[in-house]
């Protein structure tokens, strides 16, 4: 028979079990996973594929915001004051970070994605100037490195030592889905040079809004011209918006896509204006809201080409 005090003992401990409010638990286990800050979107995605459940991500800008221009907000200081890892995609993307990181006071490593990654330099006849002469914030560097899927393979190895240095004891966990997600990004690349490879040669380019896609066009071979540079804080003058209408007459450019991340006035002007379709809206800068066409990196991909592959194969210029 048990002992009367053990039992009494027993009762009280699964008393105040019952007692204590199961969010007291969840609240427990949210604090013990690393508290990680992504600047953006798509790196908050990578890092959610990469670190799992072992980490807790808080994305400073968010689904269809446009980094160019963020304004960091006071809860974004509060997020990177708490925070043990802030992942920055580098390459001045972020022409607003070093504001925010000052004014937080964080203590967080800063790991920068592109490291390792050597970047496309912008032209400056057209991108890194403005009508003043004065240099655009990302200096003479492309940022949107993102758009090769060799490059984000860096990037993806980049965040796992990140995560692997702030929490050694996840180091396995860390490798282990990172080896998993690479072998998609095989599968992804597979799948995006299949569709250009069905595109005709002669076909393969068409206008964006602004200059995101420069490393798309090295790795795959689609020519995109747009009127605004790498960024989208420059409004294109009436003079490069004329030039790539009369560009589009010429050279029989297929489509014009809209972006996620910019107004879509300025491609609707040139279809008008230069009788190119509207081939879709493309997501360059930002993913979408998660029940969105583009809620991952893998799915944002997908979505691209498979707008691009349909705009480009179907009927005349």
């Amino acid at each position: 028979m048990p002992n009367r005090r053990a039992l009494v003992a027993g009762l009280a401990f699964g008393f105040a079990a019952a007692a204590t409010p199961f969010g007291a638990f969840a609240q427990d286990s949210a604090q013990a996973k690393l508290p990680v800050v992504a600047s953006f979107s798509i790196l908050g995605d990578f890092a959610r594929q990469i670190g799992g459940d072992r980490i807790s991500v808080t994305t400073l800008v968010g689904p269809d915001g446009d980094a160019h221009v963020y304004s960091p907000t006071p809860g974004d200081a509060k997020a990177m004051a708490g925070a043990k890892l802030v992942l920055v995609n580098g390459l001045h993307f972020e022409g607003w970070l070093p504001r925010l990181v000052k004014s937080s006071g964080t203590k967080a490593t800063l790991a920068e994605a592109t490291k390792g990654i050597t970047p496309l330099e912008v032209d400056d006849d057209h991108d890194d100037k403005d009508k003043g002469g004065h240099a655009h914030a990302h200096g003479h560097d492309d940022p949107h490195a993102w758009q090769s899927i060799a490059n984000a393979k860096v990037y993806v190895a980049n965040i796992r030592d990140a995560l692997s240095a702030a929490d050694p004891a996840g180091k396995a966990s860390y490798e282990a889905n990172a080896t998993a997600y690479l072998a998609e990004l095989d599968r992804l690349e597979g799948e995006v040079k299949a569709a250009i490879a069905r595109i005709p040669a002669e076909r393969r380019k068409a206008i964006t809004t602004h200059d995101a896609f420069g490393y798309f066009v090295k790795a795959y071979g689609v020519a995109f011209i747009a009127p605004q540079g790498v960024s989208t804080e420059a409004e294109a003058s009436a003079r490069d918006v004329a030039r790539i209408i009369r560009q589009v007459k010429a050279q029989k450019i297929p489509a014009v896509f809209l972006e996620n991340v910019t107004n879509p006035r300025l491609v609707e002007q040139i279809a008008r204006e230069s009788g190119a379709k509207v081939g879709g809206r493309l997501y360059s800068d930002a993913l979408s809201a998660a029940t969105g066409p583009a809620g991952t990196y893998i799915r944002m991909m997908k979505h691209n080409i498979s707008e691009i592959e349909k705009a480009l194969t179907a009927g005349p210029a």
